[in-house]
C-alpha cells in the first residue's frame, strides 16, 4: 500500500448539503480548508438535492404502458440512479480546482468498490482503493461518487438509500483513515426526531452498537450498513452539520466504547413506510418456503422475522423496494392467505439491557395503553423495544415514549 506523509480523512456530504451551486461552493471551501490543515482528503458525495427521487419518479413514468404500470428493471434503475452522484462529483472537483487545488473525481467502480450482484440495494464485499492511494500520493483531493459500486460481474450497482454513508466508511476502513466525517443538514444524533419530539436532546457521543441499532430502526443521520462497517473496522464517525462553520461545531462522535451503561434508554426512533406481514395460522414449512422464495424473487427483505408453529410475522421496509405494488402481488400470489398491514410505522426505544427485567417492556405497553394505541406487534431485544403501530399515531407515541424512557 502506498504510504502517505499526511493523515487521511474521509468526508461525506449528503444531498441537502449539495442542493445548489452556492451550497456546493461552501462544501468546496470546507474541503479545501481540510486540505490546508495538513490532511489528505477523500470526499464522498451524494446526488444533489432530490435528484435521486426525481430520477426514480422518471423511471416510473416511462414504465407506464397502456396495459398498466410495469416494474422498472432494477439493473436499469442502477444505471439511471448512479448518474446523480456522478454529476455531483464532477462539479465538486471543478469547484475545488477553481480554488487552486488539484482534484480528481472517480465513480464507485473506478475507485475499486466491489459489490455482490444484487441491484438497487447491493452490499460492498471488497474495496481496492489503489487508484485513490496513487492520487493522494500525487497531492490531489479525491472526490468519489457515493451510493454505487461494481459487481463481480462488472455491472454497475447501487447500495440502497443511505449508501453514500457506506461508501465513505468502507473507504475510510480500506485507507486506514484517521476518521470519517459525515456531513448533513443536522448537527449529529438526537434522542428522538426533533420534528416529532421538540424536547429531544443532542447526543454528543454514542457507541457503534447503539447507533447501528438506531439506524436499523429508522434513524436517518447515518445508515445502518455504514455503522456496521465502522464497528467492524474500528472507524470513528463524526456526524456534523455542513452549515456550522464555527470553530467548535457541535457533533456526535461514534466510536467503540467498553464502558456502556446498562438499563439505559438512549433514544426513541421511528421508521415509517413499513408493512407488517402476517402469516396464516399454522403456516407450515411449505408456506414459509413459498413466502421466502417469492420475497427473494421480488427483491423484498424481511426484518424482525418470527415464525412459530401457529403464526408468523415480519416487517418489510419499503425504502429499498422500488415497486411495492408488484412485490405485493408476488407475495400474495405465493401465499394468498397472507395478511399485509400497510400504513404502519415501527416506534422503538433504543438503549441497553432491556431484557434484563420485564419492567421496560411493561412500561412500553403501559405507555401505549395510556395513548389509546393497540400495537399490531411488539418486539423486545437487549438493545431495543419496538411496537408496530398505525402511522397516524407515531408522532404522539414518540413523544410519550420519550417522556417515559429518555427524559426521566
Amino acid at each position: 500500500m502506498t504510504q502517505h506523509p499526511r493523515p487521511i480523512i474521509v468526508q461525506k456530504y449528503g444531498g441537502s448539503s449539495l442542493a445548489d451551486v452556492e451550497k456546493l461552493g461552501r462544501v468546496a471551501d470546507k474541503v479545501v480548508a481540510a486540505r490546508k490543515a495538513g490532511n489528505d482528503v477523500v470526499v464522498v458525495v451524494s446526488a444533489m438535492g432530490k435528484t435521486t427521487d426525481g430520477l426514480l419518479a422518471l423511471a416510473r413514468q416511462v414504465a407506464v404502458v397502456p396495459a398498466g404500470a410495469a416494474d422498472p428493471p432494477r439493473r436499469e434503475l442502477d444505471m439511471l440512479l448512479s448518474t446523480g452522484e456522478r454529476v455531483t462529483m464532477s462539479l465538486l472537483s471543478i469547484a475545488i480546482q477553481a480554488r487552486g487545488f488539484e482534484a480528481i473525481s472517480f465513480t464507485g467502480s473506478q475507485c475499486g468498490i466491489l459489490t455482490n450482484d444484487r441491484h438497487f440495494d447491493a452490499r460492498i464485499i471488497e474495496v481496492r482503493p489503489h487508484r485513490i492511494e496513487d492520487e493522494l500520493a500525487r497531492g490531489k483531493i479525491v472526490i468519489v461518487a457515493g451510493y454505487q459500486g461494481m459487481s463481480y460481474k462488472r455491472e454497475i450497482t447501487t447500495l440502497g438509500r443511505g449508501g453514500s454513508d457506506t461508501t465513505a466508511v468502507a473507504l475510510a476502513a480500506a485507507l486506514s483513515a484517521e476518521r470519517c466525517e459525515i456531513y448533513s443538514d443536522v448537527d449529529g444524533v438526537y434522542s428522538a426526531d426533533p420534528r416529532a419530539v421538540p424536547e429531544a436532546t443532542h447526543l454528543p457521543e454514542l457507541d457503534h452498537a447503539m447507533l447501528q441499532e438506531m439506524a436499523e430502526c429508522g434513524a436517518k443521520v447515518v445508515c445502518a450498513q455504514a455503522v456496521e462497517w465502522a464497528r467492524r473496522a474500528g472507524i470513528a464517525i463524526y456526524a456534523r452539520s455542513t452549515f456550522d462553520d464555527g470553530p467548535a461545531p457541535r457533533q456526535t462522535v461514534v466510536r467503540t466504547r467498553h464502558d456502556r451503561e446498562h438499563l439505559t434508554a438512549r433514544a426513541i426512533v421511528a421508521e415509517g413506510n413499513v408493512v407488517l406481514v402476517r402469516l396464516p395460522p399454522s403456516p407450515g414449512h411449505a408456506v414459509v418456503d413459498d413466502l421466502l422464495r417469492a420475497a427473494a424473487d421480488a427483491g423484498v427483505a424481511f426484518k424482525d422475522l418470527a415464525v412459530g408453529p401457529t403464526a408468523g410475522t415480519a416487517i418489510v421496509s419499503l425504502l429499498n423496494v422500488p415497486d411495492w405494488g408488484a412485490a405485493r402481488r408476488a407475495l400474495l400470489a405465493a401465499v394468498p392467505s397472507l395478511e399485509l398491514v400497510e400504513g404502519a410505522s415501527v416506534v422503538s426505544v433504543v438503549g441497553d439491557g432491556f431484557c434484563a427485567t420485564v419492567e421496560p417492556l411493561g412500561r412500553l405497553l403501559a405507555v401505549l395503553r395510556a395513548e389509546g394505541v393497540t400495537p399490531h406487534a411488539v418486539t423486545a431485544t437487549p438493545l431495543r423495544l419496538g411496537a408496530v403501530i398505525d402511522t397516524a399515531d407515531a408522532a404522539r407515541v414518540q413523544s410519550a415514549l420519550h417522556r417515559a424512557f429518555v427524559a426521566t
